[in-house]
């Protein structure tokens, strides 16, 4: 017999890849507040799924990177390539950590609170731009 897709597999959670790639890709940033938010409002444990959601932001930001150099060559934009990678390598496993150790409720006020203040941030200044 044929086993049933559990809900991280199949077109639903394909689709919320497609998304959150895409903001990341579009707006420089999204793939976690996007993947992570979505998956700890449909009921995810918050630990799994910021492991997760981190675990696979690697591949995100790599494609985004090769896909970056390809288009726009390596020349003048080597050192922000390189910024990023050493600090996703650094905030990885420290979000890591702080996920076990902090409970599953603190976790989420906190997540929910630094997207909304970075969500201000971006409109504020999307505003003093216009």
């Amino acid at each position: 017999p044929r086993k049933k897709p559990d809900e991280y597999h199949g077109p639903r959670i394909s689709i919320l890849g497609l998304i959150g790639g895409f903001c990341d890709a579009v707006g420089g940033g999204g793939w976690g507040p996007v993947v992570t938010s979505t998956l700890v409002a449909r009921g995810k444990h918050p630990l799994t799924t910021i492991g997760s959601v981190n675990f696979t932001e690697f591949f995100v930001a790599l494609g985004q990177s090769i896909l970056f150099i390809i288009a726009l060559g390596f020349g003048e934009y080597w050192q922000i390539i390189l910024g990023l990678l050493i600090g996703g390598a650094i905030a990885a496993p420290i979000a890591a950590k702080l996920a076990q150790k902090l409970p599953a409720k603190t976790l989420m006020i906190i997540v929910g609170t630094v997207i909304i203040l970075l969500s201000i941030r971006t409109i504020y200044l999307t505003l003093q731009g216009a």
